[in-house]
This record gives structure tokens, C-alpha cells and sequence, in this order.
């Protein structure tokens, strides 16, 4: 059904799309690096400290006119084969503005599912949104997503994705993900997202997902809520019939001065019990995030974030884990 309803939006969209204007084409490259140093207070720990680049990301953005615009991204980085540095294509995406309040984006696109709390989070380069790490979706997909803006307060996305992510090609069964995010702005200051979304799996119960947010954003102070849930998988992409995990995370920032901000932050992370079972389906990786810090801005695109992380296991068998970390963000 919602296939269908994204296909007539789209169809009526093509078929109003607005005349095109003078207009000079333009671009530019870009850049952005994640560095840092960490040193591990975890007992037992093997590797007690290193300095380490875990991302670099590469692109060019380009403007054909005031109505098409596209991007590419590379993600250089980590990968289970074992190399620390290669590059995957995150983002091909083509974004075509059919009126000045409705959106196309096709191609392999930026996710919807956690875009708005990582940018008010504002910390990424030193840790992911929760919903992120713990894998309840891919920051970026195959798809395509259609953007209306209904009103200066209030925005729909519906959007049609491979389900995979951008490291993975679509699987054998050919199942899409489908869903839905609204956006509203209550007012300049605070903004509440609602995000939903469905993937058929092959011999299990579909894989679904569903994730709410609170944000308040000042001048000087941040302040962030949101919780999320999947149903039917170990992650995004790995379906298990009745395996269900809960994400909650709170977080808060206050600007000190001109170039300091303060931070913290607390995660928890918790999957069900199956029956039979005594303990949660992923108890050896349950738990709770405590983490606090400092930013620095040296200058217009480089960041230095100095902060402790504690993991606590829900498992008392297994170590907590204990980090102290400067990161490092540089970008254009």
C-alpha cells in the first residue's frame, strides 16, 4: 500500500514539476576526517592504546541548475575483509526539486532514520547516535525517498530503500524497506520526529522498525531524547523471528564560551528474553553508555573532543569497558 501511495505522489509530482530558470552550474570538492587517540582502562583489555583514522570521507557536490543538484561520497575506512582503508561508495544521490516545497532524492542516499539526531548530537566524528552503533539501520541505502515540505513547521519523508545499507548489494529475495519519517518544529527551538519502518523477510516475520525524538536546540545549550525499537532482527539486516532490541539514549550540550562546549550523554541498549531462556537473546552485549567530555574549535571545520566513555555489561561476567579519547574532526 505504501508503494503504491509513494508511486502516485511521485507520478503527480513529474507531472507538475516547475519550469526552469536562469541559472549557472556550479561545484565544489569537500572533505572530512575522523582521527584520534584513545587509551582502554578495561581490564584484561590487549590493546591499550593506539591512534587511529577511522574515517575519511571524499566528494564532490554539483548544482546543475536550481532544480537538479547531486553528490557523491566516499567512505574510506575499516572493513571485515581486514583492511583498515577501503573505499565504498556511501553516497551516488541525484536530488531533483520538483517544487519548492516537494524533494526527490534517488540513488544511494542518506538514511532518514537518524540524520536529525546525530546533527543536533553534533558529536559523531567522537561517537555514533545510538540507532547508528547498535545497527538498527544503515546510514545510507539504494532507494529512493520523496521530501514534503507541508509546511515551514511540519515535514513528511516516504522513501523505498534495499534494506542492506551501502555495503551490501540488495539480496537474492529482492525485498524492499519501506517507510515514513514526520518531522515537526513546535517551534524554533524544539523539534519531534516520529520514524517507522517495514522489510519482508524471507521464511521470518518482517523486520520493522519504529523510533521517536525530542530535540531542543539554543544558542548556547542542546538537549536531545529519542528511543527506538526493531522487531524480528539481530540488526537491520539479519532477521530472527521474536529477537527484538530497545535503544534509549539522552544526551546534553552547553556552550562555555565562544570556541568550548561541555557535553554528556547516557545510552542503554536491551534485547528481550526468549522463551524458555533465563537471560536476554543478546545479554553479553546489553548494557548502559555513560559518556562526558569537551569540545574545542580551533577554527571554521577543525574540532577537538576530549571524553571518557563506561560501558557497563548488563553481563556481570564480562569487563566494563572503560576509554579515555581525544578525537579529532577536519573538514571543507
Amino acid at each position: 500500500m505504501l508503494k503504491k501511495f509513494i508511486f502516485f505522489i511521485i507520478l503527480f509530482c513529474l507531472t507538475n514539476s516547475n519550469a526552469q530558470k536562469d541559472f549557472s552550474p556550479n561545484g565544489s570538492p569537500y572533505f572530512k576526517v575522523f582521527w584520534n587517540y584513545h587509551n582502554d582502562f578495561t581490564k584484561e583489555v590487549t590493546k591499550k592504546s593506539a591512534f587511529e583514522l577511522k574515517r575519511v570521507y571524499l566528494g564532490y557536490k554539483h548544482d546543475f541548475n536550481d532544480t537538479f543538484s547531486a553528490k557523491v561520497t566516499y567512505d574510506i575506512g575499516s572493513n571485515s575483509g581486514g583492511s583498515e582503508y577501503t573505499a565504498y561508495v556511501k553516497i551516488a544521490q541525484l536530488d531533483w526539486k520538483l517544487k519548492p516545497r516537494v524533494k526527490l532524492s534517488m540513488g544511494l542516499i542518506g538514511n532518514k532514520q537518524f540524520n536529525d539526531q546525530e546533527s543536533l548530537w553534533g558529536y559523531r566524528y567522537a561517537h555514533k547516535g545510538i540507532l547508528n552503533e547498535f545497527k538498527f539501520g544503515p546510514s545510507a541505502d539504494l532507494g529512493v525517498n520523496s521530501e514534503f515540505t507541508i509546511n515551514p513547521k511540519f515535514k513528511i519523508n516516504l522513501f523505498i530503500l534495499n534494506g542492506e545499507g551501502y555495503k551490501s548489494l540488495q539480496d537474492d529475495n529482492g525485498n524492499q524497506k519501506m517507510g515514513t519519517s514526520f518531522i515537526y518544529n513546535f517551534s524554533k527551538k524544539l523539534t519531534g520526529k516520529i520514524y517507522m519502518d517495514s522489510q519482508r523477510s524471507e521464511n521470518t516475520k518482517s523486520i520493522k522498525n519504529n523510533s521517536f525524538f525530542l530535540g531542543y536546540n539554543n544558542i548556547d545549550f542542546r538537549f536531545g531524547l529519542e528511543y527506538g525499537k526493531i522487531k524480528n532482527a539481530k540488526t537491520y539486516k539479519n532477521a530472527e523471528d521474536e529477537h527484538n532490541r530497545n535503544g534509549f539514549s539522552v544526551f546534553g550540550s552547553k556552550k562555555i564560551s565562544k570556541n568550548y562546549e561541555l557535553f554528556a550523554r547516557y545510552d542503554q541498549i536491551s534485547s528481550n528474553v526468549l522463551n524458555g531462556k533465563s537471560n536476554s537473546w543478546n545479554y553479553d552485549n546489553d548494557g548502559s553508555l555513560v559518556m562526558f567530555g569537551a569540545q574545542y574549535q580551533a577554527i571554521k571545520g577543525v574540532k577537538f573532543n576530549l571524553n571518557y566513555k563506561l560501558f557497563n555489561n548488563d553481563n556481570s561476567l564480562i569487563n566494563n569497558k572503560s576509554i579515555l579519547s581525544l578525537n579529532a574532526e577536519f573538514k571543507i
